[in-house]
């Protein structure tokens, strides 16, 4: 098991958490005083008050909370976010709405979830053939539906 550092910042209030005991992600939530409002199509980055320190191969995660997804519409606008094992800025969720409705985020409400993950660097090799398989240069919808 890993340990993740984290250091909480004044406007912190809720520290991450696996609400279950087979959770992959931690939610992480909105470190704001006030309500913030995200009209149909509108992107912000919302504060989680949190910095964190990842040991040495990992990264973290940050993903959508399919409930926000499915249920208003809310996500990210990169859909998934690596934080580097070197990072020391406050964790920030960019968060989008795709819906048609405005939606409201209020303060402490789980936005987003924390997936700390192993990560290596590859080592890059130029070459001037790639094996061949099957599939070859097919891609976007190529092996069917």
């Amino acid at each position: 098991m890993t340990i993740l550092k984290i250091k909480r910042l004044e406007n912190n209030r809720i520290l991450p958490e696996y609400k279950t005991d087979g959770a992959a992600g931690m939610d992480l939530c909105a470190a704001i005083s006030e309500p913030v409002e995200l009209k149909p199509l509108e992107r912000k980055l919302i504060p989680t008050g949190l910095k964190i320190e990842l040991e040495h191969g990992y990264e973290a995660q940050i993903r959508p909370r399919s409930g926000l997804s499915i249920k208003h519409g809310i996500t990210l606008i990169n859909c998934v976010g690596t934080i580097d094992e070197d990072y020391r800025g406050e964790v920030c969720v960019p968060v989008v709405n795709i819906s048609n409705e405005t939606y409201t985020i209020q303060p402490d409400e789980r936005i987003a979830q924390m997936i700390i993950a192993r990560v290596e660097q590859a080592k890059l090799e130029v070459v001037t053939e790639l094996t061949e398989t099957a599939r070859g240069v097919g891609g976007f919808g190529s092996t069917g539906k």
